[in-house]
């Protein structure tokens, strides 16, 4: 369905979940790409041309780095803003070092990222940005800083698809839901009853998997979505379409 041949294409957090997932589905759709993470984790992925080691928080190291890359690479057509991190804290463990932490990543950092490439994508005609936001960015979920964080996002990628559009950039964001990562597997072994507590929540009755986000990041990114743009797309099994609970256990009286 996507041909990206030829296209130089950025990915931050490149070597968690829905990462690895986005380097497989470009690669096998022609990009070249780029890898961003704050580790150097063996990616095996031939596609990708460059991998660089960055800590988004390094403002230095972001811009430098990234300067270095168009020059030596050109400007990218596609960057994802995947890097992001949460402590899922609750109102009451949350101080202001903690608040900032997570604005330094989810929201700074992207920012970061995109305004150290975005000149050389203007100059060059031009290009898609998508930004992995989440649904907290849609409604309150837990986890209030990162929240915060997200929200944010979605309101920069809105001004970048308003004020620069004439310039031919198109900019979009998708809010997945949780994602089925290893990481759920442990938490479901460690409480065999959670599985049923989480997927009582979504109206598919499960998780998105990462290469679903992945899929979706791709469509906005593609030439299938080239009059699309400012938009948070939920990509989370239904969560945000309504509460499924409610409407089992108030509306049809279910236990």
């Amino acid at each position: 369905m996507f041909d990206f041949s030829g296209r130089h294409v950025v990915v931050t957090g490149a070597s968690g979940g829905i990462g690895r997932a986005l380097l497989a589905l470009f690669a096998q759709a022609g990009a070249i790409l780029t890898a961003i993470d704050r580790v150097a984790d063996p990616l095996d992925v031939p596609a990708v041309r460059d991998q660089l080691v960055l800590d988004v928080t390094d403002a230095a190291g972001v811009r430098s780095a990234l300067r270095d890359l168009t020059v030596r690479r050109g400007a990218p057509e596609i960057v994802i803003s995947n890097a992001g991190w949460s402590r899922a804290d609750r109102f009451d463990q949350l101080d202001e070092a903690a608040f900032e932490q997570e604005l330094a990543i989810n929201l700074t950092g992207s920012y970061r990222v995109i305004d150290a490439l975005l000149p050389a994508m203007i100059d060059r005609g031009g290009g898609a940005i998508v930004a992995v936001a989440s649904v907290n960015a849609l409604a309150h979920y837990g986890n209030p800083a990162y929240s915060a964080a997200k929200a944010g996002l979605l309101a920069y990628i809105r001004a970048i698809a308003v004020e620069y559009g004439g310039k031919n950039i198109r900019a979009n964001a998708v809010c997945p839901g949780s994602v089925m990562t290893p990481a759920w597997d442990h938490r479901f072994e460690r409480d065999p009853d959670l599985r049923r507590k989480v997927l009582d929540h979504y109206p598919l009755g499960r998780l998105v998997a990462p290469n679903e986000v992945a899929q979706a990041i791709a469509f906005l990114a593609s030439p299938l979505a080239t009059g699309v743009t400012g938009v948070a797309l939920p990509v989370d099994a239904g969560l945000t379409a309504g509460n499924l609970r409610f409407v089992r256990n108030i509306i049809n009286g279910e236990a």
